[in-house]
């Protein structure tokens, strides 16, 4: 399938504003409870509305959801629970004829123990032909009853091995859960079949594809311990990697797709790496996202990412909030208001109106940034996190840390469509896969769609205006302590452009001078100042 005329722009992916689609729960079409490729295809209207570029999903293929679906036992198969392929290519299909491009999740690390390959090198024992698509390894100790080696899980919080020994002495290598085994990327067998698979979504007419744990896939092949440090890393971003995601560019560039790595790394250099011409062309910038809301660390952490950027010409990304974090509201309302794993608490309190005065503000700076914006679902509605009683909490996450760790399902209760409706609108007829709170009807879709003021409305607006900051690159402008404000007009002063203003400090602040109030996160005071804790856009 090729992109209709209107969606041939090349660049598209440098500026989109990207809607995240957690398929489980976004909407329910069947009234099973679990949301559904009917259910997101009855909201394509929503979503044209809203007025975003494309819409990346969470894996959708067949799996036993150990791992939110994760854990992909099939690429080339739709999960039950979300649909068929047809139904799939349905949706690809009307989605762009809105004008809405989509983006597919690959997990090449690892798939699902019940995969067709991990079956089989289960079945064909120790030393077999099949099982060289995997680690596995004989133990360590006298008996071979002590793992390989000492590497940690990469689930923050967990307390569980990487390693799992089978009946016939055998142990294999999984830097997740046990139900999601690592493949052996030397192998060129794995290779082999996912540029197949990259090929067989491209050919559906899918325009991208994120890469989960993008900087995981190659292992020393010695599979030596990591005790006091190693370098180069036993199994974080190994240089046989960009190898890899050359093939994989020769293989988008035939059909004028983008990648979009999830790349976690503290060294900027080596980050960029990953972002060179004839490898992936952008990746999500997770400094910004754990990013407190203080005005100095958030310049700080913009000048970076841009700084990042330039050397290989990527488009950065600007990201709040995923599937996997605290939701923006929440996280706002807090006493500490970045994100880390590693912190992340039962029972933290929060201001939700204080959090959602700062979100507000927090969706104007990101979509004024230069680059890619990604808005996970629910954000324009403002929803908070939601507390998951523990007989109900599906993430692995949370059993890995033996109950310490919240885990992640906070950030994926189904969404709220209709106030006065069964489980707000979700389209279940019994109770939706998690539960919703008691609020949730207060941000449904049709409580907030006619009303300017609300969260919706700012974030329809913001994305309809967002094309008047041009592509220009970012200038900062003098402001008072605790105010950011910056241009993207090819002029310093900003002429003929838009500019964006946020205030972070006690104090109101003036605004510039400017010709137009475009948009503002929050209500000027009475002498036309910005109160704390609120962004304007001004045309200059």
């Amino acid at each position: 399938m090729g992109q209709p005329p209107h969606a041939r722009n090349a660049d598209w992916w440098r500026s989109a504003v990207i809607y995240q689609v957690y398929v489980r729960s976004f909407a329910d079409g069947d009234g099973d409870g679990v949301g559904d490729l009917a259910g997101v295809r009855a909201r394509l209207p929503y979503l044209a509305e809203l007025g975003v570029d494309a819409l990346w999903f969470n894996p959708w293929y067949l799996s036993p959801m150990k791992d939110g679906g994760y854990d992909v036992a099939d690429y080339r198969a739709v999960d039950p629970a979300f649909g068929t392929l047809a139904e799939a290519e349905k949706l690809i299909a009307e989605a762009r004829e809105l004008g809405i491009r989509t983006i597919v999740d690959v997990v090449p690390n690892h798939v699902s123990d019940q995969h067709v390959w991990f079956r089989a090198a289960f079945a064909a024992g120790p030393g077999s032909p099949e099982r060289e698509l995997f680690h596995f390894r004989p133990g360590r100790g006298a008996q071979g009853q002590l793992p390989p080696n000492d590497w940690p899980s990469q689930f923050v919080g967990s307390t569980g091995p990487v390693w799992t020994r089978l009946p016939d002495g055998d142990w294999y290598l999984h830097l997740f859960t046990p139900e999601q085994p690592d493949l052996n990327w030397a192998h060129p067998a794995v290779r082999r079949e996912h540029e197949d698979i990259l090929r067989f979504w491209f050919e559906r007419g899918v325009a991208g594809v994120r890469i989960d744990s993008a900087a995981l896939l190659a292992k020393d092949p010695d599979l030596p311990d990591l005790a006091g440090g190693r370098d180069p890393h036993p199994f974080v971003d190994r240089d046989e990697l960009h190898d890899i995601y050359r093939s994989w560019r020769a293989v988008a560039d035939e059909y004028d797709g983008v990648f979009v790595g999830e790349v976690w790394l503290p060294d900027p250099e080596r980050f960029a790496r990953y972002l060179r011409p004839d490898e992936l062309h952008t990746a999500f910038n997770f400094s910004f996202l754990a990013c407190p809301w203080d005005a100095t660390r958030l310049r700080t952490s913009i000048d970076t990412t841009l700084a990042e950027h330039a050397p290989v010409g990527a488009p950065a990304t600007w990201v709040l909030c995923n599937h996997d974090v605290t939701r923006t509201v929440t996280r706002y309302g807090r006493e500490e208001t970045g994100f880390d794993f590693a912190t992340k608490a039962f029972g933290t309190p929060t201001d939700l109106a204080l959090g959602t005065r700062r979100a507000r503000a927090a969706a104007l700076l990101s979509l004024a940034l230069p680059g890619a914006v990604y808005v996970y679902q629910g954000e324009e509605l403002g929803l908070p996190e939601a507390d998951i009683p523990s007989d109900r909490t599906q993430d692995p996450m949370y059993f890995r840390s033996g109950g310490t760790a919240p885990g992640r399902d906070g950030c994926r209760v189904p969404l709220p469509w209709a106030a006065g409706e069964p489980y707000a609108g979700f389209g279940s007829r019994e109770e939706p896969w998690l539960p919703q709170p008691a609020a949730w009807p207060s941000y449904a879709v049709d409580r907030q769609q006619n009303d300017p003021d609300s969260m919706l409305g700012l974030y329809r607006e913001a994305i309809r205006l967002r094309p008047s900051f041009g592509d220009g690159p970012l200038t900062w402008l003098p402001a008072p302590e605790g105010v950011l404000s910056f241009t993207r007009a090819e002029g310093a002063d900003g002429a003929d452009g838009a500019l964006c203003v946020v205030n972070l400090a006690a104090a109101p602040a003036e605004l510039p001078a400017h010709t137009r109030l475009l948009l503002a996160s929050g209500p000027l005071d009475h002498r036309g100042r910005l109160p704390q804790d609120t962004a304007a856009w001004l045309r200059v």
